[in-house]
């Protein structure tokens, strides 16, 4: 909450507006009763139609200056309520963009979503409800007491006897169902999870005609939300029936002892009506205020939830003076310094006992292509990955340009390194803002040189919208293959140092293949080249090949040298080569 009141201290004019408007219409409110009281005991006793007329058109004042508070009061809450959302919001996103791939992963995509959009806007209610009736409520309930007692203290006396049993009900409820509606957001989170999982999975379910037992498993996370979601209920619909009863009993209370002393001559019929109108006060503000604690602990367990998130830390931290210690390296990467080393490197993921890399340790030269090959969980892509830093490693060091990864400013050595993933992503917007992702300035010619390279040019201008060429989200409208050559291209127009690709060749054809390895090998120059990939052909004609073995480094060497000494990789290239062609090349 702390930080909640924080990010209200921005909005201190609309937060105190608010509720102050609100008492403001609450205090005409409390007059009503006591006017009524008055045109019944004189004008209508008196049959001076004269006061009665004047008394009406006093309770018509006092509505339309309530009104317009009520309406000041709306404007104020809403616009503090929004505008605290948004900047909540603004700061969750950019916080979750600091986020390593670690808090990433140990999260989950699902949750930060559910953060991001429905536990905000429930907070975003939260607040605009707060500063409508927190403080509105009470004060109509407490001086409803106190003006009781301005017109009978025998009578006000039930005031003070119900008003306390009342707060107790009330506030128990609150403290019964506050951690219950934090199972049901857990398992909002779950169906969130699932919802996703299925829509981005949908073409392997119904390839797997496996749409039945999908819609099963998400009915029963559906029904588990809504198990929770009817217990919370039923706890909280007990306030509404709670209060009916005790009002309502409190008011015949009001009434029998209002008529005692109305036929005793203490007070008159119109004090005994408001006396009656202010327990109807206290019920309609009771009710108010009961489901204002309902979403009070919605809110309050949302905004819990967000800060949870705000309370990750991201593992991957930037050392003081890393840019001094950089510029030291770099000074001296031309002279013989590695472009990429890898010194007795061991990493495992967050959750994980057993490591997924084990003493990984080779060297790359500057301009040097070197493929990385191995089974499915080999730890082809985690090596890469360690290369921007994107993980810490758990033991060893990995250098670029003779200096550990840790200590450089994140920005600058992620602006030395070009990195296609595995998954191609593209973003919605036109070819030539995707292709700025690599380059905020790059000009048409550096991007179609890059187009030409990565072997997107032919598909893109036979679209016949040159680099205007709509993309849609995720790069719906293309195919795989275009996909992956357009996210080459992407990594090539920044002109990196570094280039990674992470098998992002797998949907091309094999001459297209061909033809972008030639073409890389033609125009990357001194450019250090990374490939991983699950085909020998693609990185056969590397300089050095590493072949992975569970997270070990089971072979280092030229492709010749391979096929004599590393008896996986042999096995590698028999599975997808002939015999004859292999035993040619190890020749």
């Amino acid at each position: 909450m702390k930080r909640l009141l924080s990010y209200l201290s921005h909005y201190k004019l609309e937060s105190i507006m608010g509720p102050l408007f609100k008492m403001l219409e609450a205090s005409f409110e409390l007059f009503v009763p006591l006017v009524v009281a008055n045109m019944i005991d004189v004008g209508i006793r008196n049959q001076d139609t004269g006061y009665i007329f004047q008394m009406g058109g006093l309770l018509i004042l006092l509505g339309i200056i309530g009104l317009a508070c009520s309406l000041t009061a709306q404007y104020f809450a809403a616009k503090a309520a929004v505008s605290t959302a948004s900047c909540l919001r603004n700061d969750l996103f950019s916080h979750i963009s600091h986020l390593s791939y670690t808090e990433i992963d140990t999260v989950g995509t699902s949750t930060l979503i559910t953060r991001m959009t429905s536990d905000i806007n429930q907070v975003q209610t939260g607040i605009n409800m707060v500063l409508r009736l927190f403080l509105r409520s009470p004060f109509v309930v407490f001086g409803a007491m106190v003006m009781a007692f301005t017109v009978d203290v025998q009578a006000a006396m039930i005031f003070v006897l119900v008003i306390p049993l009342l707060s107790a009900v009330v506030f128990g409820i609150l403290l019964v169902s506050m951690p219950l509606y934090k199972k049901v957001q857990k398992q909002l989170d779950q169906v969130m999870l699932t919802t996703r999982e299925n829509l981005l999975g949908v073409r392997v379910i119904r390839a797997f005609n496996r749409q039945r037992s999908e819609t099963a498993r998400f009915e029963e996370e559906n029904d588990q939300l809504v198990r929770f979601q009817v217990f919370v209920g039923k706890i909280s619909a007990l306030l509404n029936p709670i209060t009916y009863i005790m009002i309502q009993f409190a008011t015949i209370a009001v009434i029998w002892v209002g008529a005692r002393q109305v036929d005793g001559g203490v007070i008159t019929q119109g004090k005994v009506v408001a006396l009656v109108n202010y327990m109807s006060q206290i019920l309609i503000e009771l009710i108010k205020l009961a489901n204002l604690i309902i979403t009070i602990s919605k809110s309050v367990a949302c905004m819990n939830r967000v800060d949870s998130i705000f309370c990750l830390e991201p593992s991957i931290q930037e050392k003081e003076g890393a840019k001094a210690q950089q510029e030291e390296g770099a000074a001296g990467a031309g002279a013989g310094i590695p472009r990429v080393e890898f010194d007795q490197v061991s990493f495992l993921y967050a959750g994980s006992t057993e490591e997924s890399l084990s003493h990984m340790d080779f060297t790359v030269k500057k301009g040097e292509t070197v493929g990385i090959i191995g089974g499915t969980g080999s730890g082809k892509s985690t090596v890469v990955n360690l290369i921007p830093r994107f993980y810490d490693i758990a033991s060893g060091s990995v250098k670029v340009d003779g200096v550990d990864v840790r200590e450089f400013p994140l920005e600058e050595l992620r602006g030395k390194i070009g990195v296609v993933p595995q998954k191609s992503v593209l973003f919605q917007g036109s070819l030539r803002e995707n292709m700025q992702w690599g380059k905020k300035d790059a000009t048409d010619e550096e991007i179609y040189q890059a187009l030409d390279i990565a072997q997107a040019r032919e598909f893109v201008d036979s679209k016949n919208k040159g680099l205007d060429l709509p993309i849609e989200q995720g790069g719906r409208n293309l195919s795989g293959g275009q996909k992956q050559r357009l996210t080459i291209a992407r990594a090539l127009v920044r002109k990196p140092e570094i280039l990674i690709l992470d098998d992002s060749a797998s949907a091309l054809d094999f001459a297209t293949d061909a033809r972008l390895r030639k073409a890389l090998r033609e125009h990357t120059g001194d450019m250090t080249v990374f490939l991983v990939s699950q085909r020998a052909a693609t990185i056969k004609n590397a300089d050095q090949i590493l072949v992975l073995d569970d997270g070990k480094l089971a072979g280092k060497g030229t492709h010749k040298e391979l096929l004599t000494s590393c008896q996986l990789y042999r096995e590698i290239c028999l599975s997808q080569f002939s015999k004859e062609e292999v035993e040619r090349d190890g020749q």
